[in-house]
């Protein structure tokens, strides 16, 4: 199943910390570039070249940047993708262990849903509220390491197919790349589902964080402008505590930007820095 082509898309990995080196910070991204052409692309019709950058400041203007920071432990409703004040995705991800996976969980939902209000409709996992409307989160229901998988050795996300959203389960059919998903609109152990219910007028959620899964009523939100998809980060912090297994090393080399676009990558820099410096203070 494929939806219409969408434009070449370009992704950025930028990192700013330490402990994640620019060597591991290339193999990663080489990992996710195969991940997205290879695996993602057939699903869901995206393009999107994904590439390494030693900062912000040699990133082109027109790529969404993918931004690996170590304080960002404290701020887990900061974590995960949000709008910059022109409204292009970017996304935060943690250094710690597991990091690989988290990008690749930001990554692939960037390019499925970037503004973070894309919806499908279906019916409702929970009994008498009929058709509602899903957040498209291709990682989410099955967004725990047991269900990642690797390339080129590096661990990435498993992400649903459009067949998630099936009305029925049919013999056969895969809903999930890795195929852990066994049914439409399955929630896995470690992972959640959200969706907008038409006649309250409020968000649901169905997460698997303990011994059994549960729903959530998340309530109304306010500012649907801002994107659904950082909103509802904000009130389940806990969906960030799943993502953990390991990443590699290797090396890659990168061409020095122009002076023009120096200037430009600077500017745009410096808008980010500002607006994250200020998620955190909330």
């Amino acid at each position: 199943m494929s939806e219409t082509t969408s434009p070449l898309q370009h992704i950025a990995m930028v990192s700013e910390t330490r402990r994640v080196s620019f060597a591991e910070l290339a193999r990663v991204s080489a990992a996710l570039q195969k991940q997205v052409l290879r695996d993602l692309a057939p699903a869901w019709s995206v393009r999107a070249t994904v590439d390494a950058f030693a900062s912000l400041e040699d990133m082109p203007t027109d790529y969404w940047p993918i931004i690996i920071r170590d304080d960002l432990k404290d701020f887990p409703g900061v974590r995960g993708i949000h709008l910059d004040d022109n409204g292009h995705p970017f996304a935060l991800v943690d250094h710690r262990r597991g990091w690989s996976l988290t990008a690749s969980h930001e990554c692939l939902e960037m390019l499925c849903d970037p503004l973070g209000n894309r919806v499908r409709a279906g019916p409702s996992p929970k009994k008498g509220q009929g058709r509602v409307d899903f957040l498209v989160e291709v990682c989410d229901p099955s967004e725990a390491a047991s269900f990642s998988y690797t390339v080129n050795g590096v661990v990435v996300s498993d992400f649903y197919l459009p067949s998630y959203f099936d009305p029925v389960a049919v013999r056969g059919q895969r809903y999930s790349f890795t195929g852990a998903i066994r049914k439409p609109r399955d929630v896995l152990k470690g992972g959640y589902l959200s969706w907008f219910d038409p006649r309250s007028r409020h968000w649901f959620q169905k997460s698997w964080f303990g011994a059994r899964p549960k729903f959530q009523d998340l309530g109304p939100l306010a500012n649907i402008g801002g994107g659904i998809r950082a909103q509802i980060y904000q009130r389940t912090p806990e969906a960030f505590a799943t993502r953990e297994p390991k990443a590699k090393r290797a090396m890659m080399t990168m061409a020095a930007s122009g002076r023009d676009m120096a200037g430009a990558g600077a500017a745009r820099a410096r808008a980010l820095h500002d607006q994250i410096a200020r998620m955190m203070k909330k």
